[in-house]
């Protein structure tokens, strides 16, 4: 095959790969707790966040304040200029929580002796890249406080970005970018990554700047919707910056319980009733669209999740990988679908199973001369196996009664003589087909009309054996 099943099936060397990304807590988590707060930091590390981002300014008398706005009247109700005033007067204004506001030495000092607190820094400058000074006190302040390892740079500014790789090149220095315009060669070449709107960023991008060794995150507005998540979470990216750190640290989760391949193959759904395609693997929302039976696609990669296997057949499209299988089998297949499966041979090969790759997930039997209709085809490396209503059974321990009508838009006859003689299976039942052998010599009609003549005796005894080649007759 060519979904996961179809890589497990066909024995291909893949290997699956674990995908997770970083959780930044946008403000810490500002939904929950007053943003830039203590309070809020904190909310964002108790569910999971592995950074929390903070802004900065610098006050009158040069120091680093923790603060998204210039104007602190949004979050304090005192309308004051962060640039206007010295510390000891901004620290006297207490956000909504009663936590005042807080200078990034302060932070660091509250968090020094908790090493999973870590921070990504954003740097407010205007577009003549004042203050000057913004990064020269950022490198002291972490310095101080021995916060190396601990700290990301993001920033609107180019230049700060630039000042910060020639100050402090070993920190990940990474851009934010509300448009693609703004992403060029002169602002990668400071830059260890890229921090995309989620309104602009797309699986071609992503990989595009992986292939430029370039880390890639996303960040949305403070309006953000829990719900963008169902597709972001399919795409190959490093980090989100989120409003909803929980939500990302449940998604995140979910994906790294995952394994996932890239795979670029036509593949043909082999099943004979239509599947829903999902948004994404993790948690299965449905989309408006379906797979239906013997459609066609091309599928990019192969999710394996809690035990089930799903194809991805384009962006933030998935389905269950089972009856997909390559374009290259599909002439070989198609005269199993539609058609039915009857057994008639020795008990220890009428084993049904729930999963064909493992042999002790043994569900049931198929029961002697009680022909049943064929569900899904799925090839596994050379084996063709088939599902019926209660299991799984190789098709060779089966023998295959072809279907004339068209069924579900395939003629299950017509496929099968429509192969070479040497690539038909050998186990065709001739007590249910012989009236479309297709006789083209004396001798083939004297052997149908034998078939025929042994029907109308209506034998009740089970004939155990598997004598039902033509040329046995």
């Amino acid at each position: 095959m060519v979904s996961k099943k179809i890589i497990l099936f066909m024995s291909l060397s893949v290997f699956f790969l674990m995908s997770g990304f970083d959780v930044i807590g946008h403000r810490g988590d500002p939904i929950k707790a007053p943003e830039e707060t203590f309070e809020s930091f904190n909310t964002a590390f108790s569910e999971g966040a592995d950074y929390v981002e903070l802004d900065l300014h610098v006050s009158k008398d040069n120091v680093l304040v923790v603060s998204h706005d210039k104007n602190l009247d949004r979050i304090t109700g005192t309308s004051m200029v962060v640039s206007q005033q010295n510390f000891s007067t901004l620290s006297q204004l207490n956000q909504e929580n009663g936590e005042p506001i807080h200078s990034l030495d302060q932070v660091f000092a509250h968090y020094k002796n908790n090493p999973r607190a870590k921070f990504l820094i954003e740097t407010k400058k205007t577009k003549k890249g004042n203050p000057q000074n913004m990064e020269d006190l950022l490198k002291t302040s972490i310095d101080k406080y021995g916060m190396q390892h601990r700290v990301m740079f993001h920033s609107f500014s180019t230049k700060s970005l630039q000042n910060e790789a020639e100050l402090m090149p070993d920190i990940p220095r990474i851009f934010i970018a509300g448009t693609t315009k703004r992403v060029n060669f002169d602002v990668l070449q400071y830059v260890t990554g890229v921090n995309l709107s989620s309104n602009i960023v797309t699986p071609d991008i992503i990989n595009a700047l992986h292939a430029m060794n370039k880390s890639v995150y996303v960040w949305d507005e403070m309006n953000e919707s829990p719900s963008k998540w169902n597709t972001l979470v399919n795409m190959p990216i490093d980090g989100v910056v989120t409003n909803y750190p929980a939500t990302g640290n449940e998604y995140r989760e979910l994906k790294n319980q995952s394994q996932s391949e890239v795979l670029n193959q036509n593949v043909f759904y082999l099943g004979t009733k239509d599947e829903p395609i999902y948004e994404n693997p993790y948690r299965l929302v449905k989309t408006k669209h379906e797979v239906h039976p013997l459609d066609g696609f091309h599928i990019t990669n192969i999710i394996k999740f809690h035990g089930e296997e799903y194809v991805q057949l384009g962006e933030n499209s998935f389905a269950n990988a089972e009856g997909f299988n390559s374009d290259s089998a599909l002439r070989e297949l198609r005269p199993y679908f539609g058609a039915k499966a009857v057994f008639r041979g020795q008990e220890q090969n009428n084993y049904l199973y729930h999963d064909p790759r493992k042999k002790n997930s043994i569900v049931d039997r198929l029961e002697f001369n009680q022909p049943e209709r064929i569900l899904t085809v799925q090839k596994i490396g050379t084996q063709v196996w088939i599902k019926l209503p209660n299991g799984w059974i190789n098709a060779k321990d089966v023998l295959i009664q072809l279907n004339p009508e068209n069924y579900l838009g395939n003629d299950s006859e017509q496929s099968y003589y429509d192969l070479p003689a040497g690539q038909r299976f050998k186990n065709l039942d001739l007590l249910e087909n012989n009236l479309y052998l297709r006789p083209s010599t004396d001798q083939h009609l004297k052997r149908a009309k034998l078939i025929r003549d042994f029907n109308s005796l209506n034998l009740t005894f089970p004939i155990k054996n598997d004598n039902n080649s033509i040329n046995q007759i």
